[in-house]
């Protein structure tokens, strides 16, 4: 069995969380990291029992410490940093959203293409035993008529926001906001299952900094219609909810799917209606949530593939291609919309 040699940049929680999962599938091996500074750096290593450190992305990559890269860095480096890595030969696992906007996340996918090397998107959420368990019940529903899907968190940065320090996650210049954060857990599933919509329209709250706190968007499909609510500035407990003609799919949350329940539609019997009981078509989860992504891509390398059938190049664009209208329609501009392409 190949060992794939990865690097990681950015060193944030998250990046925690993906190298645990990673672990559990046996071609990981981690090798290298690189952070702005040479302590953050030599801590991280450190905790994770990593060899190589680097605070140059440029020196990580043009030598043979790595094979892969994953990217977790703010929304606003990731187009830069993976042409990078993708010139050098190096795969690229990037954290969501792909890009800042449709036009970099076009640039990506052409210099994988150019280069030969992978390119996926780590959204986790689409790769998971349960999303699977989704796709496979869909056509039990029937015709389509809704899907629907909440994912409101209030921030543990709001409270600092509100007192006038604007930290990373409402910062415009780091391409941010709740869109970007956590309304794609709405947005991407939907675009796997559903497809490009014909319509869209978008409200929401737009704060101080120039981000999205919040919103609401429908979607217009034929024969079908599709509502997501996002939010950084308040709590919802809604689940998500493919409602059919023959019946409902529902799932507990949709960044972390771990339950689906099918809920058939009450039949007329005797003159009266008699609903069936639920059924539950939960999968049994044998490894952490985000090793699903990391072998999803492992197998991409092993195979010589440059994208993934589930979180695919289109896919990933389509996502962005929706989210910049969703920002135009709230007046929602990045620095990065102005720059050059990368």
């Amino acid at each position: 069995m190949k060992k794939i040699r990865f690097g990681v940049v950015g060193t944030n929680f998250v990046t925690d969380w993906v190298i645990a999962g990673a672990r559990q599938d046996p071609r990981f091996e981690l090798s290298a990291v690189c952070s702005r500074t040479e302590q953050r750096a030599a801590e991280f290593a450190a905790r994770h029992q990593i060899p190589h450190t680097f605070t140059s992305l440029e020196r990580m990559v043009a030598g043979d410490t790595v094979d892969a890269v994953y990217i977790a860095t703010p929304n606003s480096l990731h187009a830069a940093q993976a042409i990078l890595c993708m010139e050098h030969g190096k795969h690229v696992l990037c954290e969501k959203p792909l890009a800042s906007n449709a036009r970099e996340a076009e640039a990506m996918i052409s210099v994988s293409r150019r280069c030969g090397v992978a390119l996926m998107e780590a959204m986790k959420t689409t790769l998971t035993p349960n999303f699977r368990a989704v796709m496979e019940a869909l056509p039990r529903v029937g015709t389509v008529r809704r899907y629907f899907s909440a994912f409101c968190q209030y921030s543990s940065r709001y409270d600092k926001f509100k007192e006038g320090i604007v930290l990373n996650a409402f910062r415009p210049e780091l391409s941010n906001g709740a869109m970007m954060d956590i309304g794609i857990y709405t947005l991407y599933p939907m675009v796997v299952l559903f497809g490009r919509p014909r319509r869209i329209a978008a409200s929401g709250i737009r704060l101080s900094s120039g981000v999205d706190g919040q919103g609401t968007v429908d979607f217009e499909y034929d024969g079908m219609g599709a509502t997501v609510i996002y939010s950084k500035i308040a709590n919802s407990a809604l689940p998500t909810e493919i409602q059919g003609e023959t019946g409902n799919l529902t799932l507990d949350r949709i960044n972390r799917i771990g339950r689906v329940f099918w809920q058939p539609r009450p039949t007329a019997a005797s003159g009266r209606e008699t609903p069936e009981a639920p059924q539950e078509l939960t999968q049994p989860a044998d490894h952490d949530e985000y090793y699903y992504e990391v072998a999803e891509f492992l197998d991409l390398i092993g195979s010589g593939r440059i994208e993934s059938s589930i979180n695919s190049h289109a896919r990933s664009l389509l996502c962005l291609e929706i989210i910049d209208e969703v920002r135009r329609q709230l007046g929602v501009v990045y620095p990065a919309d102005k720059t050059a392409k990368p």
